[in-house]
């Protein structure tokens, strides 16, 4: 992604980055021969330094699986952590919006920690929490999921507030317990649970107490799954 911009299908409306004001850019996307030679550059100088790594994350400025060459630039990565650091996890953070893609999707089977976001079983609840840009459906998005066959960590925002004249809080009772039964569906590996730590573009967004984050985590790994939370 440019350093410059935000480039996302999504525009959160509690995302650290701001708002997505094009959900394309004009702007030159590094190639995947630019990404491979400053990535190797900088493993090679890390190895030479003795200095640790933990895991390679492609996150940041926008939605990583936009990038045209996605499916190359991770091929690439591999063949660079297997060469410099064997073991070495990597992840990408993704809002899952592009895995109906078949290279999107392959790319994704392929590395350690497939983190994907569904915010909430409500598709009403998405669009005010996500305002994803063309087509989304939930009923499809699970539908995906599960084809990753348990191979995915599924990330979850957890926040309430007002935007627009409109109340939303995706951990009533109602929300959660749907929420629970998608999980049950897509069978992830993992549950990631977190809430705002940084400013958001709108305000009135309220932070997501730790006690309840834990409660919403006790459901989850009562379904035999772990699960993790941030605040």
């Amino acid at each position: 992604m440019p350093n410059t911009r935000k480039i996302c299908n999504f525009n959160c409306i509690y995302c650290e980055c701001g708002w997505t004001y094009n959900s394309v850019s004009n702007e030159k996307l590094p190639s995947s021969s630019e990404v491979k030679e400053l990535l190797e550059n900088k493993l090679q100088n890390m190895k030479q330094l003795s200095q640790p790594l933990d895991v390679l994350t492609f996150a940041g400025n926008g939605e990583p699986t936009m990038h045209p060459e996605f499916s190359k630039i991770i091929d690439d990565t591999i063949l660079l952590r297997n060469k410099y650091f064997p073991g070495v996890k990597i992840a990408v953070l993704s809002n899952s919006s592009l895995i109906h893609k078949k290279e999107v999707f392959e790319a994704l089977n392929k590395i350690e920690m497939n983190i994907l976001k569904i915010d909430s079983a409500f598709e009403d609840t998405c669009r005010l929490l996500n305002k994803p840009v063309g087509h989304f459906s939930i009923s499809e998005l699970i539908e995906r999921f599960q084809l990753f066959k348990g191979k995915i960590i599924i990330q979850t925002m957890f926040i309430k507030g007002i935007f627009e004249g409109t109340e939303f809080d995706n951990t009533t009772e109602k929300e959660v317990n749907a929420w629970y039964e998608i999980i049950k569906k897509i069978k992830p590996s993992h549950v990631m649970i977190y809430t705002i730590a940084r400013d958001t573009p709108v305000e009135g967004i309220k932070k997501i107490p730790l006690r309840k984050l834990n409660e919403i985590a006790a459901g989850i790994k009562k379904l035999g799954i772990t699960a993790s939370v941030s605040d």
